[in-house]
């Protein structure tokens, strides 16, 4: 019996295969990543802080006794506080700063926008080590820029090195200045999906600039600025070149921040296994951070 045209089966095109192998091979290539260079080296490092591991030779484990020691330690809970102190004064102003630069950016009546831009975002460009060397000629004591400003109109010497809180000051104003421009393109591109009917519909009921952007602006770029708060947090909490290149967590180790303590630990003083348990902290608390961040953008969100 002859079969219809109709009833004749047609293979599926063999192009449908290669939308099915291609996307597998491209997760395959970052799974394949992710587990050589994140997974593994935190088995090896969780390993190693519950040993005495000090980079060389063989290891004992020791239990929790890094731990232990860890949470009786005065150093790290100065670490801790003063990388908490940064993260607390480095995101607010660096979210006003950038938030700022994008609504001037962004305005009709702002002139010269694309230099502006390019002025902006060229500081995120700079390595850490050259911001950081930037602002020490800007701020050294003996040779600073400011200082020499300061003096010429009749003024003092200001101890932007030698006193702590200011020391930790000038590498928020730094590392606000360097982040600026990354996150001005993310709130750029955040206003300007605001539909420009809602502005049109707040000028006909007489709603000022000010009240149009507590009113419409800001709430219609709460996910974009949810994802500044929780990178510049993470950014935070792991900075540690500008401190280096500025003042080196000075005056002596006053400022010096979690990760410069865990550096100094594990390879200044070889005690590899005590600086894992001090890393393994670290990460714990940037889990608790972004998981209590992601949790408070949900309610909202939900609202």
């Amino acid at each position: 019996m002859t079969k219809r045209a109709s009833d004749v089966s047609v293979s599926p095109p063999r192009r449908r295969n290669k939308y099915i192998v291609a996307p597998l091979v491209l997760i395959a290539a970052n799974v394949v990543l992710f587990a050589l260079f994140f997974v593994w080296p935190a088995v090896i490092g969780l390993v190693y802080s519950f040993t005495n591991y000090t980079g060389v030779g063989a290891f004992q484990f020791i239990g929790l006794d890094n731990y232990d020691n860890l949470f009786g330690d005065s150093t790290f809970y100065d670490a801790l506080t003063r990388t908490l102190l940064y993260a607390v004064l480095f995101v607010p102003l660096n979210f006003a700063l950038s938030l700022l630069a994008a609504n001037l950016v962004v305005s009709k009546n702002a002139k010269g926008t694309s230099v502006a831009r390019v002025i902006f975002f060229i500081p995120w460009l700079l390595s850490p080590i050259v911001v950081g060397v930037l602002w020490r000629w800007l701020f050294g004591e003996n040779f600073g820029l400011v200082n020499y400003v300061i003096g010429k109109l009749g003024g003092s010497a200001v101890p932007w090195q030698s006193n702590a809180d200011l020391s930790l000051i000038v590498v928020v104003m730094a590392a606000s200045w360097a982040w600026t421009g990354f996150s001005m393109l993310l709130f750029i591109a955040a206003i300007k999906n605001v539909p420009v009917s809602y502005y049109e519909a707040a000028q006909l009921d007489g709603a000022g600039p000010w009240r149009q952007f507590i009113s419409i602006t800001l709430p219609s770029i709460a996910p974009t600025s949810f994802i500044v708060i929780l990178l510049n947090t993470i950014n935070a909490m792991k900075e540690y070149p500008v401190f280096v290149a500025l003042n080196n967590g000075g005056p002596g180790t006053s400022n010096n921040l979690m990760v410069q303590y865990i550096y100094e630990t594990g390879f200044k003083r070889g005690q590899i296994g005590y600086a894992s348990a001090a890393s393994f902290v670290l990460m714990l608390i940037l889990m608790a951070v972004a998981i209590i961040q992601l949790i408070v953008n949900r309610r909202v969100e939900n609202r």
